[in-house]
């Protein structure tokens, strides 16, 4: 089969924009505050376990397929056994579904970087400022539109000279941005009468195991956050990597990408949890370190910053420039992989899917934005969670659908076609493949069992 004519220039851009579409919004708000909940240095053993062998295994498996079959996800998964088409379906109805609600998150990122960098962020730390934003009828869908047009310009313009060029820029300067706020964040102390506070004392917490009072149950549950937070980070199971793996060449050595990819994907994590949890212990406390999601990001972040005075003001530009970027690479990816299936299923030129895909994700957005005003609703979820428009299409996406094509990913490469094929492939310009009896087994055994283990538990069973 031709290789696409559209790809990438070598496999330093490849692993570039699929590291940018792993460290997203899920690194920042949802590592550091796991990783808080769950014991610190507990959690983060758990999750390098599970980055070297679960993590390894579903990367592999998606970007084989995809440079296997030089197939976007829609077709992929029918091009290696036409029964199994129907996974292509899926996995192109979750980043259909997750990329609205992602950009209408862009957009509230974006506001807070237009505030942080007018020397307005003081105004962000007002009681009741981000729901006073998030529930105007206008404002975030200004926003949106802006990042929307971000994201869909970059598509526009192509691998090469679109998602790689961009990758090769941003990645880069997020990735000196997360480091150099980790190390100031390591040189805070604060100091309010018998109370002080430091940047090591934070550092401590969050690498010391707390196995005290651990009991299997308590085990189990760390388990299943790190497995969950790993498995929404790398972006498996939405046809990403699926996408990013058919624009690979095949003379590049795919497990080496794949190893850097995990490297990237980690190591933003882990200083992400640095850059976040240390200055919210060292300003706040300890009991600050639980935030979690949008009210890390854009309410105790903003807090902590307006306690550092004009060094807080520079700070949190940079912080929140940084989290636009991460933002910016994930959302460039989710749309990519909808639109490379919308050029294969309809034979149309990629400016125009990426116009059309564009349009009906900025129309979706719009009615997202809407759902924490005039269509606001409390839908109770099986999770636990009570949601809005915003929280249902996460839920169905990320929750429900996610889960089930990574199963089935598993079953269709472990069971029917056999890992021979991705090893087969993996290796074929005779790399070594250090860990192919720890991917045999996962991929066969242990993955498909954690990944019903984390669909039941979104479930609520």
């Amino acid at each position: 089969m031709k290789e696409k004519k559209n790809s990438f220039s070598g496999s330093l851009g490849f692993v570039l924009a699929a590291a940018g579409s792993a460290v997203g919004l899920g690194n920042l708000w949802r590592f550091p505050y796991l990783a808080a909940k769950n014991g610190g240095g507990l959690f983060l053993v758990i999750y390098l376990i599970l980055v070297l062998t679960f993590g390894f295994t579903m990367l592999l498996c998606e970007v084989s397929i995809g440079r296997k079959t030089k197939n976007s996800p829609l077709k992929a998964y029918g091009a290696l056994q036409p029964k199994w088409k129907w996974i292509g379906i899926f996995a192109v109805i979750v980043p259909f579904l997750i990329l609205p609600y992602y950009c209408v998150i862009g957009g509230w990122v974006l506001k807070y970087c237009v505030v942080f960098l007018a020397g307005k962020g003081l105004d962000a730390t007002g009681d009741g400022y981000f729901t006073g934003f998030i529930t105007s009828p206008v404002q975030p869908i200004i926003f949106l539109a802006v990042f929307v047009f971000c994201t869909t310009f970059v598509i526009y313009k192509g691998i090469d000279k679109g998602i790689e060029k961009i990758s090769r820029i941003l990645m880069p300067v997020l990735f000196l941005v997360v480091a150099g706020i980790s190390v100031y964040a390591l040189t805070m102390s604060y100091s309010d009468g018998n109370v002080k506070r430091t940047g090591i004392d934070g550092l401590l917490i969050y690498l010391i195991p707390d196995i005290q009072g651990l009991t299997f149950r308590g085990f189990m549950e760390v388990l299943m956050d790190a497995m969950g937070q790993l498995f929404y980070s790398i972006s498996v199971a939405m046809g990403i990597m699926i996408t990013y793996g058919s624009y690979l060449g095949d003379k590049e050595n795919l497990i080496k990408s794949v190893n850097r990819i995990e490297f990237f994907d980690t190591a933003v994590a882990f200083l992400a949890g640095i850059m976040i949890i240390i200055p919210l212990y060292v300003v706040m406390g300890k009991e600050a370190m639980g935030a979690s999601g949008p009210s890390l990001l854009f309410i105790s972040m903003p807090g902590v910053f307006a306690h550092m005075g004009v060094t807080g003001a520079t700070l949190g530009a940079a912080f929140f420039i940084m989290v636009f970027f991460a933002a910016l690479t994930s959302s460039i990816s989710i749309m990519e992989a909808v639109v490379s299936s919308m050029i294969e299923k309809f034979g149309i030129t990629r400016e125009k899917a990426a116009v059309i895909e564009g349009l009906i994700s900025f129309g979706i957005g719009i009615v997202v934005c809407l759902g924490y005003n005039a269509f606001y609703f409390e839908l109770p979820l099986p999770n636990g969670a009570v949601g809005q428009v915003l929280d249902v299409l996460d839920y169905i996406s990320n929750y429900i659908l996610m889960p089930v094509v990574a199963i089935s990913t598993c079953i269709l490469v472990g069971w029917v076609l056999k890992p021979k094929t991705v090893v087969e492939e993996a290796v074929k310009n005779g790399e070594k493949f250090g860990r192919k009896n720890v991917f045999t087994v996962m991929v066969r055994f242990i993955a498909p069992v954690l990944l019903v283990m984390l669909l039941l538990n979104s479930m609520g069973l």
